[in-house]
């Protein structure tokens, strides 16, 4: 099918294509949750977090120190990366040890580190 726009352009619409895609296309809802949770991935400090606890876990003054950072700061950057849920943690006596949630999130750092790698 051919449409024609308001540039006098001629269009090539595959409708079947389309169809396809509109019908397997999640509500925008789940597209916003989508968009948010890649919001959280725009952050130096939280990627530096995520890719810290990739290699292992780690208690906020580890961290802190790692980054160069207050523990405040990284307390901070950890509630978010844990109401993403993206970390979780473990206390052990007083200190609360950091890790990534699961291995989706593992699957993340690791595809994002070879993507920009190659």
């Amino acid at each position: 099918m051919e449409m024609k726009d308001e540039r006098s352009e001629f269009l090539c619409v595959h409708q079947d294509t389309v169809n396809k895609v509109y019908q397997d296309m999640p509500d925008d809802e789940i597209l916003y949750d989508l968009a948010e949770l890649f919001k959280v991935f725009g952050d130096t400090t939280r990627i530096k977090i995520l890719y810290a606890l990739f290699e292992c876990e780690m208690c906020v003054c580890d961290i802190a120190q790692l980054l160069g950072v207050t523990q405040t700061a990284v307390s901070h950057q950890l509630r978010v990366l844990k109401a993403n849920k993206l970390v979780k943690f473990r206390k052990e006596g007083k200190n609360a040890f950091y890790s990534l949630s699961d291995e989706h999130v593992t699957k993340i750092i690791a595809q994002g580190m070879e993507h920009i790698c190659e």
